[in-house]
């Protein structure tokens, strides 16, 4: 990889990791909720499960998608059909009391932020364009210098959208 190339990925990285999506956006949500602190397993999910993501996609799945295009739709499908679960479950939540919100609401996990990323259609539009674009020939090396790099760049960007709730949540 050369140096421009690099240059032109870091940009990439930050743009499409510090801009609005499903991550950010609970990252926000439990930042105002529960403070940096409880909302580290979850930032820590998304890093670390989105590198393992592009290493996948860059070492195999994309090859899958390659051979068998139908199962790239079949994943716009189930992911878009999740998501719009999860909007339809936050729509039809009944309100509750502050005592029962304490005693139910907890942020995310490491391990369901991580497993979050293979139904999340902005993580896979990064991680399919990072790879087809920034390591086309997808040698083990040349995809893991891009996890590595999304995620040198990626966790900063994350991390603000907890600052940010947190921020929003003080002037509620």
């Amino acid at each position: 990889m050369t140096q421009e190339i690099i240059l032109a990925f870091i940009a990439f990285a930050f743009v499409s990791s510090i801009t609005p999506g499903p991550n950010n956006l609970m990252l926000m949500s439990s930042g105002a909720n529960f403070g940096f602190k409880m909302t580290v397993p979850h930032l820590m999910g998304v890093v670390v499960g989105f590198a393992i993501m592009i290493e996948l996609v860059g070492l195999g799945v994309m090859q899958l998608f390659n051979a068998f295009p139908v199962t790239y739709e079949i994943l716009k499908f189930v992911s878009i059909g999740y998501l719009l679960y999860l909007t339809y479950k936050i729509a039809t939540a009944k309100p509750s009391t502050e005592n029962q919100i304490e005693e139910k609401s907890k942020p995310l996990t490491f391990v369901q932020a991580t497993l979050f990323q293979w139904v999340n259609p902005k993580a896979w539009t990064m991680a399919l364009t990072a790879v087809s674009v920034y390591a086309p020939e997808q040698t083990l090396l040349s995809v893991s210098i891009i996890s590595v790099i999304f995620a040198i760049v990626g966790f900063p960007c994350v991390a603000s959208w907890i600052v940010l709730g947190q921020k929003n949540a003080g002037n509620a």
